[in-house]
């Protein structure tokens, strides 16, 4: 359920870097907010800045200027260490390009950020929550031995098995065909309606971003609507 407090806010953020032509500026003085249960999608171009602002608000990424807050703490106050805590258990992802561990199965990488918050059921946890993906059967075969897409919704499966508030998703259907895509897709809206969850969505498509309740549209790194 939607409340007045944004879950995640971005204030004035910007970020340079150099090159051999000079300062390039990557993302140029971005603002919004989020509120809990939203579903907001970043929309541009190739090299518009999507993912560098993406990498921001997560906190995997310093800005040059500007703050994030997620959950109420401004970011850019704690070390590497302390957004990490910020994160876990709280935030998810999914990647375009899976980042599956490929020496763990299915269901051990569904459990591996459970794993790592020390929680005792983490084995109950994954098993429904590839259950909740449809892949039961392949809880015990590795990626190598997964197509595109049942790899990407292992990667679901893991993104949501902590219960996150918050979920963040850079280009999801990049590595997959139009038609696999499209049901990844399915899958992942549904999921993060049934969780409540607040998605943050990168795409460069119209029609998944017109799956979000909003659409910010950057280009050269700006909000131009």
């Amino acid at each position: 359920m939607k409340t007045d407090e944004p879950i995640l806010a971005a204030r004035h953020l910007s970020k340079q870097v150099s090159s051999p032509d000079g300062t390039l500026t990557i993302v140029d003085d971005v603002d919004f907010s989020v509120a809990s249960g939203e579903s907001l999608a970043i929309m541009g171009p190739s090299g518009a800045g999507k993912s560098t602002l993406l990498a921001m608000l997560a906190g995997l990424d310093i800005p040059s200027s500007g703050q994030v807050t997620m959950f109420g703490e401004n970011l850019g106050e704690l070390n590497e260490d302390g957004r990490a805590a910020v994160r876990s258990q709280r935030v998810g992802f999914v990647f375009q390009s899976f980042h599956l561990i490929p020496s763990l199965n299915a269901l051990e990488n569904v459990m591996l950020p459970l794993d790592l918050a020390g929680a005792k059921d983490a084995r109950v946890r994954a098993v429904e929550a590839l259950s909740r993906v449809g892949l039961t059967p392949r809880a015990t075969h590795y990626p190598r031995q997964l197509s595109g897409g049942e790899q990407q919704r292992v990667a679901i499966a893991r993104a949501f098995v902590t219960r996150p508030r918050l979920l963040f998703a850079d280009e999801p259907t990049g590595n997959l065909d139009r038609a696999t895509g499209a049901r990844v897709i399915d899958l992942l809206f549904d999921a993060n309606a049934a969780a409540g969850t607040t998605l943050i969505l990168v795409t460069h498509d119209a029609a998944l971003a017109g799956r979000c309740q909003r659409v910010l549209l950057l280009d050269a790194g700006r909000v131009v609507s």
